[in-house]
């Protein structure tokens, strides 16, 4: 097994376990007889841990080596999904979920992808970069879709073994555990070779890189910061109390919304090559945000679950297209501390929402985080578009 399918496999697999808890976590903790701000803040305090993880990646990933830096996280996330089963009390699931990086936004964002996003334009040429981190994101997604079905576990256990409602959804987290401790054993083939070889001072960016990077990084923590309004979990609580979807109902649309974006990563590289990265940023993120803001207002699930699926089609584009952009406008030797700055921004707004989501939730109305998530992404679409439509990759000028 060579390193690059070493990478892909615990991936997938981390994608795998991702993809599941996003779906039941909010759902578990609701059967704890949790309120939607005890939730919120439990869900925040996993990302802010993953955030705190991407914050060391960044700056010492490459001195501590990145097949050490990756098994260190591995482990950590298994040992915090085994201690998720030891015990309800509120304080020591938020300890448990800010230790082991517990990751309620049903997508695969840590730290681990800093190290790998910075290992993929190395290998493959400027004019392929977008498709290899298209490629990338599907294996990602088909990793989430799969996760999302594997939500449905707590209810197959009770129809067949006819397991309690308790137990069934802990002998899913003890599958979320084992998924990520698998993926630890599998970097344990990786070699030398994914190493960096010369290792300069994280903080020596070239002037314009700075410049950039800064600009760039204030939009994604905007960027983010409303995507932690709209995380798997919560939407998952939300799609619960409001139309009162079971979790099957409710792994079956996060599976089909997984398979979307798989989809649509292909859409963004052919779209990329023709329009800019840039523009399919944008112009496909807008629309996916007015589709989100119309899930409220539903009559029914059905209803609501489809244009919920249409937003998914869309929503995801700008991934690839972001990753790509970003590691196109500086310099090789930056590109860990580029992809580690963006991804630090991104978690920290992703931890910060669920803090105040879960509140709004409560003390307003469920759809409140849809809704203040949805007009945040549209408001940084317009100054993402303003800032750097004239800020061409190399393929582009």
């Amino acid at each position: 097994m060579t390193d690059r399918h070493v990478i892909l496999a615990a991936t997938f697999l981390r994608a795998l376990a991702t993809g599941m808890m996003g779906v039941l976590l909010g759902l578990y903790l609701e059967l704890l007889a949790y309120t939607p701000t005890e939730i919120g803040l439990v869900i925040g305090a996993g990302l802010a841990g993953a955030a705190l993880s991407a914050a060391i990646v960044t700056f010492f990933g490459d001195t501590l080596g990145r097949r050490r830096s990756l098994l260190i996280l591995s482990f950590a996330a298994a040992v915090g999904g085994f201690a998720l089963l030891v015990s309800v009390n509120f304080w020591v699931v938020c300890s448990v979920a800010f230790l082991g990086m517990l990751n309620g936004m049903g997508r695969d964002r840590g730290a681990a992808l800093v190290l790998e996003q910075a290992m993929l334009p190395g290998v493959v040429a400027p004019e392929q970069r977008t498709r290899a981190f298209a490629g990338y994101n599907v294996l990602q997604d088909i990793g989430h879709a799969l996760g999302g079905l594997l939500a449905a576990v707590p209810t197959l256990l009770r129809s067949l073994l006819s397991m309690g409602e308790t137990g069934s959804f802990q002998v899913a987290i003890a599958l979320y555990a084992v998924l990520l401790l698998t993926s630890a054993v599998l970097y344990l083939r990786l070699t030398t070779t994914v190493e960096v070889q010369q290792l300069k001072p994280a903080l020596l960016l070239a002037p314009e890189s700075r410049k950039v990077l800064w600009r760039i990084s204030t939009l994604f923590a905007l960027d983010s910061f409303a995507g932690g309004f709209i995380g798997t979990a919560l939407l998952a609580y939300f799609f619960h109390l409001q139309f009162g979807a079971t979790e099957t109902a409710i792994a079956l649309l996060f599976f089909l919304a997984r398979a979307a974006n798989a989809v649509s990563h292909f859409g963004a590289a052919w779209l990329a090559a023709r329009v800019g990265l840039v523009n399919t940023m944008v112009f496909t993120h807008i629309p996916s945000s007015l589709l989100l803001m119309a899930v409220p207002f539903a009559p029914t699930f059905s209803i609501a679950a489809l244009l919920f699926l249409l937003r998914e089609c869309l929503v995801e584009m700008d991934v690839p297209t972001r990753q790509s952009y970003v590691m196109a406008v500086v310099r090789p030797e930056e590109r860990t501390m580029a992809s580690g700055v963006t991804h630090l921004v991104r978690m920290g707004g992703w931890a910060v929402a669920p803090f105040l989501a879960g509140p709004l939730m409560q003390g307003l109305a469920l759809a409140t985080p849809l809704l203040v998530g949805s007009g945040l992404k549209i408001g940084y679409d317009i100054a993402l578009y303003r800032a750097f439509r004239y800020l061409k990759p190399p393929e582009e000028q």
